[in-house]
């Protein structure tokens, strides 16, 4: 069993129902809260409604749409509806049109895929509401209208969306359109599958992409329909959240400790299938993959040595870039480990939870030809620059420079002042070290608060010779960050100084400040017999 199997099953507590968990539980409207009840701090600091940067709360999804339109001149709103079109609607007479859409909040989508060689256009609803059937139709009937040989329709499995495009769908053909629907459902996350199916999340997006390229090579609507499908049942997505969403002008989503990660949480915040604490990068994802992957999960991926796959990371909102890349090698790291085949790897945000921060990972089983479609040309402005070419851990790194004459670093000193300068030293390593919070304290009233850690890293780098001779009050601290505690009652056993200050008792010697009692043992222990070694030799 793996480190992060272990860790799934020691240190997670399932949800007690696994996709139909009452809002009541997960956001505390009731009194009894499950699975978790937080102490009364985290409720007050917890359930504040979040600040937002909107006109209001009405109009952000009508304000994001136009905003969106504004800097890109290849979009189109279409008048009185919430959707927006490209702009060379001539361009796809003769062609099928696809169309997509939901409820705000998961921007870049769906609306930053329009362009050549993915969507025609895209159908938005409020914040994580489902777009209302007259937008839907109305879409449907521009697209027809500007010569589409057929149009189809691209939707996430959740119930409104089905339910409100189903309808659109139905109309438009009672009107003589050409109209087929795609519903897509990616999610890896439940062991026993729900009557509803697999929710729809990231993987939406790659379908998006095949479906495009196939339309702009001119592929009629039965093929594209009958391609997609069978792309959608070779794949699989699952999430893992650190942050509760909030919809602008309402409290977040779901309550999430400190120390707590969910896995397998939809794009809404709707439930997962585990709580557990939070795990290093490395075993998070280890965790993901063994879940998505593990055929005792019905909505499991069937994945094999040798298989070669899309890979996804995506951002759901609130996670750094900084962690989405150390996400990113841990899964290209643990794929390879399983003999898999990274064709392209795809990283950054294409199906977000507003302001959720957390990862989903992608998997899309392909071939030669899927990768072909995956690489063809699109104009979407959220679609990656990506290069054709495969995803791996290791690659042949720049070699360092030759040093030229003169600038080889001299060998350290071992003069007459070698043994005090190293003293110095090593007592200014220490204080630093011990200092760091204060540092960062005193750094966060004026700057960004890593004062301290910046010279406890500079301070662990000048003491590494220090660590191999075995100074205990500096290799205690180790290269760790924050502050590792240390007291005298904690050191080694060193010789105890006589009453004059000298270890042999022949010189008298200084002692350590009072201010600073941690340096007892490298005073007794590196400074007292340097001090008096002319003496005590």
């Amino acid at each position: 069993m793996t480190s992060a199997e272990e860790a799934a099953r020691g240190r997670s507590r399932p949800l007690e129902d696994l996709g139909e968990q009452t809002r009541g539980q997960r956001s505390g409207s009731g009194s009894e809260l499950k699975p978790w009840d937080p102490p009364l701090s985290h409720h007050i600091t917890c359930m504040e409604v979040p600040k937002k940067l909107v006109n209001s709360v009405a109009s952000c999804a009508d304000d994001a749409l136009a905003g969106l339109v504004a800097c890109n001149p290849g979009l189109r709103l279409l008048q009185g509806h919430r959707v927006v079109l490209r702009a060379d609607l001539v361009a796809i007479q003769g062609r099928v049109a696809l169309l997509s859409g939901g409820g705000s909040g998961h921007e870049p989508a769906h609306a930053g895929y329009i362009g050549k060689g993915m969507l025609t256009g895209v159908v938005a609803g409020a914040v994580f509401t489902s777009p209302a059937v007259g937008s839907i139709l109305a879409a449907i009937r521009v697209v027809t209208q500007a010569g589409a040989a057929g149009t189809l329709l691209i939707v996430k499995n959740y119930t409104g969306d089905r339910l409100n495009f189903g309808l659109a769908l139905e109309r438009a053909r009672a009107e003589g359109a050409n109209v087929q629907m795609v519903v897509v459902g990616d999610d890896s996350a439940f062991a026993t599958l729900k009557k509803a199916g697999r929710r729809g999340l990231c993987g939406t997006v790659l379908i998006h992409k095949v479906a495009g390229a196939l339309a702009e090579a001119g592929a009629s609507l039965n093929e594209i329909v009958e391609r997609v499908s069978a792309a959608a049942k070779a794949m699989g997505t699952l999430g893992l959240s650190l942050s509760p969403c909030s919809i602008p002008g309402s409290k977040p989503t779901f309550r999430l400790a400190e120390d707590e990660m969910e896995l397998g949480l939809g794009i809404h915040g709707e439930a997962g299938v585990r709580r557990m604490k939070v795990l290093p990068a490395d075993e998070a994802v280890e965790t993901m993959l063994v879940h998505m992957t593990d055929p005792s999960n019905a909505s499991h991926l069937p994945l094999r040595p040798g298989a070669s796959v899309v890979l996804v990371v995506n951002n759901l909102g609130g996670l750094s870039c900084l962690e989405l890349g150390i996400v990113a090698g841990a899964a290209v790291r643990c794929l390879e480990s399983r003999g898999i085949h990274i064709a392209r790897a795809l990283v950054g945000s294409f199906m977000t939870a507003l302001e959720m921060a957390g990862v989903s990972l992608t998997l899309m089983l392909v071939d030669e030809e899927l990768v072909g479609l995956i690489d063809a040309e699109t104009t979407a402005m959220a679609w990656p620059s990506l290069a054709a070419a495969p995803a791996m851990s290791q690659r042949q790194e720049v070699p360092v420079p030759i040093e030229g004459p003169g600038t080889a670093q001299h060998e350290t000193s071992t003069g007459p002042g070698a043994a005090q300068a190293q003293l110095v030293l090593e007592l200014v390593c220490s204080t630093l070290l011990d200092m760091q919070d204060k540092l960062n304290e005193l750094d966060r009233e004026a700057g960004d608060g890593d004062c301290g850690h910046t010279h406890a890293r500079a301070a662990q780098v000048a003491a590494a010779p220090w660590h191999r001779r075995g100074c205990p009050c500096l290799s205690a601290r180790g290269a760790g960050i924050p502050r590792f505690p240390w007291s005298n009652r904690e050191a080694p056993a060193a010789p105890r100084p006589s009453r004059s200050g000298c270890v042999r008792g022949r010189h008298r010697q200084p002692q350590p400040s009072s201010s600073l009692p941690w340096l007892t043992c490298c005073w007794r222990r590196w400074v007292a017999p340097l001090a008096c070694s002319t003496g005590c030799s």
